[in-house]
């Protein structure tokens, strides 16, 4: 049994009323959470694109949905102070009733950090930083109020470095996402978050494992075409790629092809030990990419 989860790259084109409408189709369709990106630019040399303020969507997703679990995917830690990002996710949580699963990151993206002037520092540094950032959120949380509805709040840490990333996730999070859709990477970072956890005497199976990757359905080869051509636009690495290129060269990174072909794919990940799929939905104005994903791929995969 896997779920099904939509990921939204907030820096590629979201606007207001699309996020509006991304939170009222994932909530009443029966999607199983809602992420989005905490970027400041588009990560696909397109600086006109918009890119709404992360957490000021996220207050937003707290009154535009009612049941649906939401967060960032993931919040860096350089970004903001540890202690102002633990209220702000607590106001958050308690506005939506205790819906946010708060994803925290080391920080990754150079080129945005000098662009708006925030210090990028060496990678030992920022991992030393986020580390510290859980420490001082959860003592925020006992300090000040109103605190989170579940205190402390679940994390969500994303990553495969069996160094430092496994064994921060074995010891903070209640969800661990790994962004490629890889079985052998998957399974060898699972074996060393398994063990990570037996070092500290954590169930394993206490930690959601999460999967992020894109993808392009149809219930055609035509309408599969028609929907390759228009991300070939969006995705940076798709430009100039005729739709048939498209496909072929997603099909093994992305879940391609009918409702069915996504489905069976799934589940064989599911079996694998994937507990929820995250799903980049790059056609941003697509809401009926997401109801035949929701018709279709989520009741055959639960």
């Amino acid at each position: 049994m896997a779920k099904v989860g939509i990921m939204i790259e907030g820096q590629e084109g979201l606007t207001w009323e699309r996020w509006r409408a991304i939170c009222h189709d994932t909530d009443t369709l029966g999607f199983d959470s809602l992420r989005r990106s905490d970027h400041l630019i588009s990560l696909m040399d397109a600086p006109e694109r918009d890119c709404i303020e992360c957490w000021a969507s996220l207050a937003l997703a707290a009154e535009w949905t009612k049941r649906i679990q939401f967060g960032p995917m993931v919040s860096p830690m350089t970004f903001r102070h540890p202690a102002i990002l633990g209220k702000m996710a607590a106001a958050v949580d308690v506005l939506s009733g205790g819906r946010l699963l708060l994803g925290v990151g080391a920080g990754w993206n150079a080129n945005e950090h000098r662009m708006f002037g925030i210090p990028f520092l060496t990678e030992k540094q920022r991992f030393d930083l986020l580390e510290q950032g859980i420490r001082i959120m959860r003592e925020t949380w006992t300090k000040s109020n109103p605190k989170p509805v579940h205190n402390p709040m679940p994390l969500l840490i994303g990553g495969k470095g069996q160094k430092r990333t496994l064994p921060l996730v074995a010891r903070e999070a209640a969800e661990w996402n790994l962004s490629r859709l890889d079985e052998l990477m998957y399974l060898e970072s699972r074996k060393v978050l398994e063990a990570s956890c037996r070092a500290i005497r954590r169930d394993p199976h206490s930690i959601r494992h999460s999967v992020m990757t894109s993808y392009l359905i149809g219930r055609t080869r035509s309408e599969l075409r028609e929907r390759a051509a228009q991300v070939s636009h969006v995705v940076r690495a798709l430009h100039g790629k005729t739709p048939d290129e498209v496909i072929e060269d997603r099909r093994r990174a992305w879940f391609v092809g009918t409702p069915d072909e996504i489905a069976e794919k799934m589940r064989h990940h599911a079996g694998i030990g994937v507990d929820l799929f995250m799903l980049q939905h790059f056609l941003l104005d697509d809401s009926d990419a997401l109801k035949l994903l929701a018709e279709r791929v989520i009741p055959a995969v639960a």
